[in-house]
C-alpha cells in the first residue's frame, strides 16, 4: 500500500517532535546543573523500578535483596541511553520517510547508519545528507555525554559514601540516632566521652547534606546507588544524624550544641525534601506539625534508656516535655526520609519507616559482644593482650 505524501509529512512532524523530546531530555539530564523534569527519564525509572520490585518480592533476606538491588542504578543508566537512542532512531526514520522512495523500511534503513555508523553513503540529495549529518552528530553527542556523565556520578557517590562509612563506626550499622549519641559518649569504652565532638560532626553533616541535596537532585540515578555494605544507606545515615540532633536538643536544651545541631537539622530537612520532590513525591515545603510522627512515646522512652545505659549526661527534664520538642523537630524531615527509604528499599533501620516487605522487622544496630578480659600464659588477665576483634554480624549484646 502506497502511503500518501501528506501522511508521510505528518509522520515526519511526529518524528521531529520525538527528536526534540529526546534531545531535551538528554540536555536536561546530562548538562543542565539542576533538576529538570523529563517524562522520559521518569518513565524509565518507573519501568526499571517495577521490574526490580517484581524481582525482589519473594526475596525475604535483606542481604540478598541488597545484592539484587545493587544493579538497579546501573540498569537505569543503560535503559535511559537505550531509550534516548531508540527515540532518535524512530524520530529520524520518520523524518526520512517523505524524503525516500519506497516504504518506511527504507527510511529506517537510512536512519540506522546515521546513528550507529556515523553517516552513510546511501544518502541522496542535500536534504537527506543534512538530516543524516544531524542524526550522526546527535548520536555521537548523546553517547559522549553519557560516558562523561559516569565519572561525575561515581565521584559524587564516593564522596557521599565516605561520610556514611565513617558514621558506621560512630552510629552503628544500621545507623540509629540514639545509638549514635550513646556510642559517641561511650567512646569505644575508653572512659573518655567524646560528646564534645558532636558540634564538628553536625557541621560536617550540614555540608554533606547540602552537597548531597544538590548532586542527587541534579543526577537522580545517584539516589538509587546503594552503599557497598548491605546494612548501610545514605538515607538511614542522614536520618540517624538528624534524629541524634533532635534528641540532644530535646533532652539537653541548655547544654546541647544548639547552633550546629539546628543548622544540621535545617540542611538535612532541605536535602531530603528536595530529593524526594525531585523523585516525584508530594512533600510539602513546610510540613504540618499537627500530623505528628510515626515514632511512639514508648519508643522514645526506649531511646532514653539506651542513653542511660552508658550514663549519657542528661539534663533534669521530664520525658514528656522532651518528647514534645522531639516531635516538633522530627516532623520536619520524617515524611521525606520515609518516602526515600521506601523508594530505594533501604536497609530497615530503626525509626526509618516501612518497607516493601511489611513483614520485615527493623534491624537494631549490630553490636560486638563485650571483650573477654585479656589473659596471660597462666590464664590470668594480662595487661597487654588485646580483646577479640568484633564480629560485624554479632547479635545485639554488650555495650555500644
Amino acid at each position: 500500500m502506497v502511503v500518501p505524501l501528506a501522511a508521510r509529512y505528518v509522520a515526519a512532524a511526529v518524528g521531529l517532535l520525538l527528536v526534540i523530546t529526546a534531545a531535551g531530555s538528554v540536555v536536561g539530564t546530562l548538562i543542565v546543573p539542576r533538576s529538570v523534569s523529563s517524562w522520559l527519564t521518569r518513565r524509565v525509572d518507573q519501568l526499571v523500578n517495577a521490574v526490580y520490585v517484581v524481582l525482589t518480592t519473594v526475596v525475604r533476606d535483606h542481604r540478598r535483596r541488597d545484592r539484587i538491588l545493587a544493579t538497579h542504578a546501573a540498569t537505569i543508566l543503560i535503559v535511559q541511553i537505550a531509550a534516548w537512542l531508540g527515540m532518535f532512531f524512530v524520530g529520524f526514520a520518520l523524518i526520512f520517510w517523505p524524503l525516500v522512495h519506497g516504504s518506511i523500511t527504507e527510511a529506517f534503513r537510512l536512519a540506522g547508519p546515521g546513528l550507529w555508523q556515523i553517516g552513510s553513503d546511501e544518502a541522496r540529495g542535500g536534504v537527506q545528507i543534512f538530516v543524516l549529518d544531524v542524526a550522526a552528530v546527535i548520536g555521537i553527542l548523546t553517547i559522549t555525554l553519557q560516558i562523561a556523565y559516569l565519572p561525575t556520578l561515581y565521584s559524587e557517590f564516593n564522596r557521599r559514601e565516605n561520610a556514611v562509612t565513617l558514621l558506621n563506626s560512630r552510629g552503628g550499622v544500621p545507623s540509629w540516632g540514639p545509638e549514635l549519641l550513646a556510642r559517641t559518649h561511650y567512646a569505644l569504652g575508653s572512659g573518655v566521652s567524646s560528646v564534645n565532638t558532636l558540634p564538628e560532626l553536625y557541621s560536617e553533616w550540614e555540608s554533606w547534606a547540602a552537597e548531597v541535596g544538590e548532586s542527587h537532585t541534579t543526577y537522580l540515578p545517584l539516589v538509587r546507588f546503594r552503599s557497598p555494605k548491605p546494612l548501610s544507606s545514605w538515607v538511614t545515615s542522614l536520618l540517624a544524624v538528624l534524629d541524634s540532633a533532635a534528641l540532644i536538643l530535646s533532652l539537653n536544651p541548655s547544654t546541647a550544641p544548639v547552633v550546629p545541631a539546628r543548622l544540621c537539622l535545617r540542611a538535612g530537612f532541605i536535602c531530603l525534601g528536595d530529593v524526594a520532590r525531585a523523585m516525584g513525591f508530594d512533600i510539602p515545603a513546610e510540613p504540618d506539625p499537627s500530623l505528628g510522627i510515626s515514632i511512639t512515646y514508648q519508643e522514645f522512652l526506649e531511646a532514653i534508656a539506651v542513653l542511660r545505659l552508658v550514663d549519657f549526661p542528661l539534663e533534669e527534664r521530664s520525658p514528656e516535655d522532651a518528647w514534645q520538642d522531639f516531635v516538633g523537630w522530627r516532623v520536619n524531615y520524617e515524611q521525606a526520609a520515609f518516602a526515600l527509604a521506601y523508594a530505594i528499599d533501604a536497609v530497615p533501620a530503626m525509626w526509618s519507616g516501612p518497607r516493601r516487605d511489611k513483614k520485615k522487622a527493623a534491624i537494631r544496630p549490630l553490636r560486638p559482644p563485650y571483650g573477654r578480659p585479656p589473659a596471660d600464659g597462666d590464664g590470668k588477665p594480662g595487661p597487654d593482650e588485646p580483646a577479640p576483634a568484633p564480629d560485624d554480624d554479632a547479635p545485639l549484646t554488650g555495650g555500644p
